[in-house]
């Protein structure tokens, strides 16, 4: 059996580095290649783990890679994860795992087809089931969401729904395993709002922005026996419910998906390609979650305006 595998970083941006210092750390795993279409920064990024640079998708997939990690610009997640996938190769795509729900289904069929490994980066699952939220079995019957940061240029090639709103959508959607009955949502490419109402009548708020003060991360789950609390970011949690939740938030001694998400989840990846189970963040899940933001962002009348924005920007650069 294969104790080894070989991997490559799509995109050689702020988190492609991410990406690649976890590859490049994890003892069952060789970071053997960086893609960028910028071939400069693909040799900056390459040049710091002695990994080969490549300007050329189709070059980059034949420098004998296991696996491909995207964590390129979101617009170009289903090409790059598509070719990847038919070249035969576990594929890591960050979220979202694309544009359009039947893009995703495409990926998902042909990770299937080809017995591949598709893993969607939504970290904040690991956080939040790390934290106890899903050890209830009821379901919340309200549930507050609030995820904002400043402007920082990147990941404007998407609406903020599919950029940031996404990660609540995923938590949502694990937490009820319910559908939306009823949306209602406005905002803009960088600040939206939406009101849902799901197939078992929990309630739905979730509010993002880009363009926030300060950085939040917060969710709050009413249960009917009591309220559950969640501040992402500081690592703190209230629960006034009976149902206890221990968990040791101490830095030194937390588990590695609160201490770091982004190395449980290269973790997570390496260990289902090289035993060859389904990860915890599944093809399937980006999927679901790619359909409710499209929702979200066409109840809110910003899907055509967001698409407009990326074509001038482009224009202009």
């Amino acid at each position: 059996m294969t104790t080894s595998l070989s991997v490559g970083v799509a995109g050689a941006g702020v988190f492609g580095g991410y990406h690649a210092a976890k590859y490049d750390a994890n003892p069952h795993a060789r970071l053997n290649a960086i893609f960028d279409i910028d071939h400069h920064r693909a040799q900056a990024l390459g040049s710091r783990f002695a990994a080969p640079a490549f300007s050329n998708f189709e070059q980059f997939l034949d420098a004998g890679l296991d696996a491909v990690i995207i964590a390129a610009p979101a617009t170009a997640h289903f090409e790059l994860a598509e070719s990847a996938l038919n070249a035969g190769m576990h594929v890591f795509v960050e979220k979202p795992i694309s544009l359009e729900p039947e893009d995703a289904d495409r990926l998902i069929s042909i990770a299937e087809e080809k017995a591949r490994i598709l893993q969607v980066g939504h970290q904040e699952r690991y956080v939040a089931a790390t934290a106890g939220l899903f050890n209830r079995k009821r379901s919340p019957i309200k549930i507050d969401c609030i995820r904002g940061t400043g402007a920082s240029g990147r990941c404007e090639d998407v609406s903020v729904i599919l950029d940031l709103m996404v990660h609540d959508i995923d938590i949502v959607r694990k937490l009820t395993g319910a559908e939306i009955k009823n949306v209602s949502a406005n905002g803009s490419p960088h600040e939206a709002r939406a009101d849902l109402t799901l197939s078992n009548d929990t309630i739905v708020s979730l509010k993002a922005s880009r363009r926030a003060s300060a950085p939040q991360r917060r969710m709050t789950l009413v249960y009917q026996d009591g309220i559950i609390d969640f501040d992402f970011i500081n690592r703190e949690i209230s629960n006034t419910t009976p149902v206890a939740i221990e968990l040791d938030f101490d830095q030194e001694n937390a588990p590695l998906a609160l201490r770091d998400p982004l190395s449980f989840g290269a973790n997570e990846f390496v260990e289902a390609a090289l035993n060859g189970r389904q990860p915890i963040v599944s093809g399937a899940d980006g999927r679901e979650a790619v359909a409710w933001a499209r929702m979200i962002e066409k109840s809110a009348g910003i899907y055509a305006q967001a698409l407009e924005d990326n074509l001038l920007e482009r224009k202009r650069a």
